[in-house]
């Protein structure tokens, strides 16, 4: 009998048990939506954190004072001391000094380095105050390290007092009447004058988005800030020559740094953090809450392969006469196998097909919802359903269909025509 033969009396099988395929159908989409709609979802969430890191630069290295006790130096990512940041496992320190900053200078792969100052502090502009993240930068080298674009005006330059770099968020939405350039505003009741403002800019860091961020040169930073010496910094940030390099750079950077500050790997009072370490991290965190929920999820596409053989079997039992029929034409067993494997296989593939333009409408529609229902903003990014996920997922479905469909086939193909005539 031939392929073509097989395949038409598969698909009459299947058009004349219309209520019973379509249950069986139903458990696939189910479990092959679900599977898609979590697996986009994932790798939009990986895409949009890589847009975010992106921008900030993989090429930056911070060192901050204090040093966790939960894990290891790239392990950890927070925010530096005095900028809200501080996890509870963290340890009391004292702040790095120029020494430190002198010493790292000599590290191989270093291409720029700044003591930074950062805290929070009052920002007042006409009648109205705020409370806003403040970083104090060394104006020699800050244009160089900050990879955010300038909206308007210009960066912080040597010889700059009491003048201000802000973030696009700061000039736009804190104030009710938005701050131009050149503006007078008053930090801790000491008045600047806003000489530059920045992109907006959707990446995150460390200490935050450069949008919610005030710059300003680092004497000044120290004079409006508390708890701060005048030789101090709360965090150094370095940018390098070679990313692929940063591993052993942060090595390096350790090492000396122990050195310097006369601490051992137990008594360690600082910690280096890297955004590709973090950004590798996150993504790994990622891909296996991914993969965990779509396995998850995947129980129902084990449900709805029961479904098919049970679908399979009632089948075989109306079909034994007509089965018998053919065996007494001269159709084969392995003719027999190809016609309700193909029948299988045909509602595995209708499953996976209809599952798979649910699912990428729902990833669509439960991405929109949760960006929409932060208050933070996007953060989910778009779902991300590639070519190679959707067929990967119709070519389960079928093979599902075909492995649920086997033992049906087998014991069909090896009924006795003369039994099978006989069956009532």
């Amino acid at each position: 009998m031939r392929i073509f033969k097989c395949l038409k009396l598969a698909f009459n099988i299947l058009k004349h048990s219309k209520l019973r395929s379509w249950l069986s159908i139903i458990g696939i989409v189910i479990g092959v939506a679900s599977v898609i709609s979590i697996m986009a979802l994932g790798a939009g969430m990986e895409q949009e954190l890589e847009t975010r890191l992106g921008s900030l630069g993989a090429d930056m290295i911070t060192i901050s004072a204090g040093a966790s006790r939960a894990g290891g130096a790239q392990a950890e990512f927070r925010r530096p001391e005095g900028m809200g940041g501080g996890g509870s496992g963290s340890s009391e320190a004292k702040n790095l000094t120029n020494k430190e900053v002198q010493a790292l200078k000599l590290v191989p792969n270093v291409m720029y380095i700044q003591g930074v100052v950062s805290g929070r502090g009052e920002i007042g502009y006409l009648d109205e105050t705020v409370s806003a993240t403040i970083k104090g930068v060394d104006t020699k080298v800050w244009k160089e390290i900050e990879d955010t674009d300038l909206k308007s005006g210009r960066y912080l330059t040597q010889g700059d007092k009491n003048v201000v770099v802000i973030g696009n968020r700061i000039a736009e939405d804190n104030f009710k009447q938005e701050i131009q350039l050149n503006k007078q505003i008053t930090i801790e009741d000491k008045p600047f004058r806003v000489v530059g403002i920045l992109e907006e800019s959707s990446s995150i860091g460390i200490g935050g988005s450069a949008d919610s961020t005030i710059y300003m040169p680092i004497d000044a930073a120290r004079e409006v800030l508390e708890d701060v010496g005048d030789k101090e910094f709360n965090s150094i940030e370095i940018k390098v020559i070679d990313v692929d390099l940063i591993d052993d750079t942060i090595d390096q950077i350790e090492s000396r740094l122990m050195l310097v500050r006369a601490v051992t790997e137990r008594t360690k009072d600082f910690t280096v953090n890297s955004v590709k370490a973090f950004q590798e991290t996150m993504s790994e965190t990622i891909s296996t809450m991914s993969l965990f929920l779509s396995a998850i999820a995947a129980i129902s596409l084990l449900v709805g392969a029961v479904g098919i053989a049970n679908t399979m079997f009632t089948t075989i039992l109306e079909r034994t006469k007509d089965i018998g029929i053919m065996k007494s034409i001269g159709a084969k067993d392995r003719d027999i196998m190809i016609i309700f494997l193909s029948n299988s296989g045909m509602i595995g593939l209708a499953g996976g097909t209809i599952g798979g333009i649910l699912g990428i409408i729902g990833s669509g529609m439960l991405s929109s919802a949760l960006n929409t229902g932060l208050s933070m903003g996007r953060m989910f990014g778009s779902s991300l359903v590639t070519h190679q996920l959707v067929l990967s997922i119709l070519g389960l479905s079928v093979a599902i269909g075909i492995l649920a469909g086997i033992i049906p086939a087998h014991r069909a193909s090896k009924m006795n025509p003369v039994d099978a005539l006989r069956y009532e």
